[in-house]
């Protein structure tokens, strides 16, 4: 026979004082209007004190203060930061001397060099791949895998070999290529490839064994940077998969060879936040001492944001 439950009387219930209580959110966070004419510092301070407002910011002081102490400022990047007409931002910064070293995937090149060579780049994917012409362009085939393959003879990166042969070009868009600003301004530009992802792996000109010796030369010039990122900052915008895999292996490796790298802040900076730059950006690097942020949006309006709350701190 079951029992017959009955409900439970409220008499008799623990209550304290609300003013007593301790609360995630006060007035004193509020955000405030802004008023018109208002400047981008005073947008900043009316900000809420909340949330991811509130880890912006904290992201803008990580990276001061890093720059104040000399320490690394490293900017991981996939191809769709390039696409949607970010490159005169991170240029501004590495010339300021705030971003110190630029980490890629293969597609990066692709569009980075085209906006040099034509100041145009992002093909009509669906278009194209019926007709089997998605990828042809010759320029963009033949130039990159040559130029890759040339910097490989001497002992250069993809992203210096590519960076090299854009800035000492006569394209008339290079002023916009990030790569070319990493060649004259001397910080290092990483190139991460996975064979068979970008458009150069299906042209003749491609060289298997240069572009995995030029991606190995970039992973250890990598390691390098990541060695000397203690009190820096490394931030990943837009690579899901790629680039995040490739800094929880800089890290090991550095580690292990004895640096000491534990302290320092990670930033994933998405529209859509992913498992693995969540896990091997912002989480597990970060555990030994560090801080790992967040900042979910459209690249297009968050990092010129972040690129001009830096500037303005400074």
């Amino acid at each position: 026979m079951k029992k017959s439950i009955k409900p439970v009387s409220l008499k008799g219930l623990k209550t304290y004082s609300l003013r007593e209580r301790r609360s995630k959110v006060e007035t004193r966070d509020f955000a405030s209007p802004m008023s018109k004419g208002a400047s981008f510092s005073e947008f900043l301070d009316s900000l809420p004190n909340i949330l991811a407002a509130r880890e912006i910011k904290e992201v803008v002081k990580a990276v001061i203060n890093a720059h104040h102490k000399e320490r690394m400022v490293v900017v991981g990047m996939g191809a769709h930061v390039i696409k949607v007409g970010l490159g005169p931002v991170i240029i501004d910064l590495m010339e300021r001397g705030i971003v110190d070293a630029v980490v890629m995937n293969g597609a990066g090149i692709v569009h980075d060099f085209e906006i040099a060579y034509a100041g145009k780049t992002s093909e009509d994917v669906a278009a194209e791949l019926g007709k089997g012409l998605f990828g042809m362009a010759e320029e963009t085939g033949s130039l990159l895998n040559r130029a890759i393959s040339r910097g490989v003879k001497r002992r250069w990166g993809i992203g210096r070999s590519v960076g090299e042969m854009i800035d000492n070009s006569r394209y008339p868009y290079k002023g916009l290529s990030i790569l070319a600003a990493g060649a004259r301004l001397g910080i290092p530009i990483t190139v991460h490839v996975a064979i068979g992802t970008d458009i150069l792996h299906i042209h003749p000109q491609m060289d298997g064994r240069a572009t995995g010796e030029g991606s190995h030369i970039d992973f250890r010039l990598f390691a390098g940077v990541v060695a000397r990122l203690e009190g820096g900052v490394y931030i990943n915008i837009g690579s899901a998969v790629l680039l995040p895999e490739v800094f929880l292996k800089a890290l090991t490796l550095v580690r292990n060879k004895g640096h000491k790298v534990k302290r320092f802040t990670t930033v994933n900076m998405d529209f859509i936040q992913h498992y693995r730059p969540v896990m091997n950006v912002v989480d597990r690097p970060t555990r030994g001492g560090g801080k790992g942020y967040r900042l979910t949006g459209h690249h297009e309006i968050m990092v010129p944001l972040l690129a001009a709350a830096i500037k303005e701190g400074l």
